[in-house]
């Protein structure tokens, strides 16, 4: 039995979610896929049967997202990690959505229908770019404020925005706690076994490593993800609906760019210095925060005692049992909305 989340965690039970409310938000969503932002109709992708997608020019980028909820709601922007998608949310995001929140999740920059406005624009994924993302798209969606949570990828990007733009974060839902890390720390060599963990980092080193990313990066994708998650027993649709994620563009050189900048191999963007100083200083984070962490973790993360000093806020540490790996929000959603909800409250 999966404690704290036996039910959701069920495959067939998730499905039965309620699906008077499931209709209720569907139907809704068919309304608001109307409105002035969904001008655009991206390749053929929807948030799990719920909503199609929508553009919005944010920055350097045009953002492709989902938004389910009511507009008036407390907003929510949930970030997934690599090698996901916002597949990883489609069972968070509705729960959310009925609980009254607007539920904002966007591809990041190198996934899905998110895509650079210019040809010359740096393919960078440096730590603070993301961040700087996520800004753009609350400016561009008029939201001043938002509770920020996910995994990987996305649990650093939210640190990152809770730590630098306290004053927009009403709340923080971050898997493993504090990533925030800098290109200096990241010279520090670590012990063999964890080394071990990081092994795609050194292969995404070199150009061989590159070529064979863009080669097989469905292959690829799928051995992290069983790697990642040892326990969750994932089916191949599951697997194939985050597979459009990967399509993008510019994915190959995005995620290639993100693993050679933290090891200082590859320049990020002058614009950034200022935040990357700060945030190698590890700056702490005192906006309302839950860290999540799964048993079954099988991917490099920081133990929660190592980082709970980092957090001045009002905290709290929830530990999931019964083979939750590092997909947590689609391997235990129920438990993951229920993070969210609750922060949203504190």
């Amino acid at each position: 039995m999966r404690s704290a989340d036996n039910q959701a965690t069920n495959p067939a039970r998730r499905r039965l979610l309620g699906s008077a409310a499931l209709t209720a938000i569907t139907a809704q969503l068919g309304l608001a896929a109307s409105a002035s932002r969904a001008a655009t109709s991206p390749p053929a992708d929807t948030f799990a049967g719920l909503a199609p997608l929508r553009q919005v020019d944010a920055g350097p980028l045009s953002i492709g997202y989902a938004e389910l909820g009511p507009a008036s709601g407390p907003p929510v922007i949930l970030l997934h990690g690599w090698p996901y998608s916002i597949h990883s949310f489609e069972e968070v995001a509705p729960r959310l959505a009925q609980a009254g929140h607007r539920v904002i999740v966007p591809y990041l920059r190198g996934h899905g229908t998110t895509v650079f406005r210019s040809a010359d624009a740096a393919r960078n994924a440096q730590q603070s770019a993301l961040a700087f993302d996520v800004i753009a798209l609350m400016d561009a969606l008029d939201i001043p404020r938002a509770v920020l949570a996910g995994f990987d990828w996305g649990a650093r990007t939210a640190g990152i925005v809770a730590a630098l733009w306290p004053e927009r974060c009403a709340g923080l839902v971050s898997v493993s706690g504090y990533l925030i890390g800098s290109q200096r720390a990241n010279e520090a060599p670590l012990p063999p076994a964890a080394e071990l963990t990081w092994w795609y980092q050194f292969y995404f080193a070199t150009e061989r490593g590159r070529l064979g990313y863009e080669r097989n990066r469905v292959d690829f994708n799928r051995l992290i993800w069983r790697t990642a998650s040892p326990q969750w027993a994932f089916d191949e649709a599951t697997y194939q609906r985050a597979t459009r994620a990967f399509d993008n563009p510019d994915h190959v050189a995005i995620v290639i760019h993100n693993y050679r900048w933290r090891l200082g191999l590859a320049q990020g963007e002058a614009r950034f210095d200022a935040a990357e100083r700060t945030l190698a200083a590890a700056p702490s984070i005192a906006v309302p925060t839950i860290t999540m962490e799964g048993d079954a973790n099988g991917a490099a993360h920081p133990r929660p005692q190592d980082y709970r000093a980092r957090f001045t806020g009002r905290y709290e540490h929830r530990q999931l049992g019964g083979g939750i790996g590092h997909n947590l929000p689609q391997e235990a959603p129920q438990a993951f909305a229920q993070a969210v909800i609750d922060v949203a409250r504190w």
